[in-house]
């Protein structure tokens, strides 16, 4: 099995020094579509350097190294086709706010489950970001690579909730440009699923499809601009899975229900039927 889970769980960590800059933070807006209308008050918070305020999901990105999905592929005891590899779930908690605009820090990532679910193996990486006053956040992304299942081990917890329930207390829509994917990308996450045709197809895509975290960044800018009062220190934690694809030039179809603390949400592609995009999502606020 090119999946070693006892050499992957007991691996030492990985450990990274990233550092980052408004520009880095600027282009990850960008890459998640802020910046319509340009001229909008609530737009060049995200888009111009002297109003700045950093979207706490810009977390996956800072650094610009491997992201989740590809930075666990490079873990030892990990031996697979990227072809066969899916982002199944993210979720991140905020340990400072706001996050800096500029900053180094030490990153330490570790696979620390393995799960077996017959088709496909999950792979649970976690991600520590500390700098020199402290813990900055930590991230979780859960990998499925098909076809890796099976081998009898820990079919590890369920991740599914029960949907919301009643009417939402917005419901927003969202257009993905058809260049997104190209642009989001410029901000570290370089798997040729979201730009390169032949390699979608290989994977069993009609065309590249747009980066889960690219939609994962959208949504909660959604909410922040929505239900949080544009305000992103109110962001504690943000979790979801990944329930579908998105192609470039979909509409997606965000449904948002208040609760005690948080936000629950439902993304669909409008285009076709509102099939499930992102499941089991909440932010987690003050």
């Amino acid at each position: 099995m090119p999946i070693d889970a006892a050499k992957a769980l007991t691996a030492p960590p990985r450990i990274t020094h990233i550092s980052w800059a408004p520009k880095d933070v600027l282009l990850y807006h960008l890459g998640i579509g802020a910046g319509h209308p340009t001229t909008a008050p609530r737009e060049l918070r995200y888009t111009l350097e002297s109003r700045l305020h950093v979207l706490p999901s810009f977390a996956t990105v800072a650094g610009g190294g491997p992201p989740g999905v590809t930075g666990a592929l490079s873990l030892p005891g990990i031996d697979v086709d990227l072809a066969r590899v899916l982002h199944g779930g993210q979720s991140l908690t905020v340990h400072r706010r706001p996050l800096p605009a500029e900053g180094t820090a030490t990153t330490t990532a570790r696979i620390t489950a393995v799960h077996d679910k017959d088709t496909a193996a999950v792979l649970v990486m976690r991600t520590e970001a500390a700098d020199a006053d402290g813990p900055l956040w930590t991230d979780e992304a859960r990998i499925h690579v098909r076809g890796e299942g099976g081998w009898g081990g820990d079919r590890g917890p369920s991740v599914r909730h029960e949907p919301p329930t009643g009417r939402p207390d917005r419901t927003l829509e969202r257009t993905v440009r058809e260049d997104q994917a190209l642009i989001y990308r410029l901000s570290g996450d370089w798997n040729p699923l979201h730009a390169d045709p032949e390699f979608a197809a290989r994977a069993g895509f009609e065309r590249p499809v747009l980066h889960g975290l690219c939609t994962y960044g959208m949504t909660l800018k959604a909410v922040v601009d929505t239900l949080l009062d544009g305000d992103v220190t109110r962001v504690r934690s943000y979790a979801t899975r990944f329930a579908g694809v998105v192609y470039p030039g979909e509409t997606l179809r965000i449904r948002m229900w208040r609760g005690d603390g948080a936000v629950r949400v439902v993304v669909g592609a409008v285009d076709r039927g509102d099939a499930p995009v992102l499941a089991d999502t909440t932010v987690g606020h003050d």
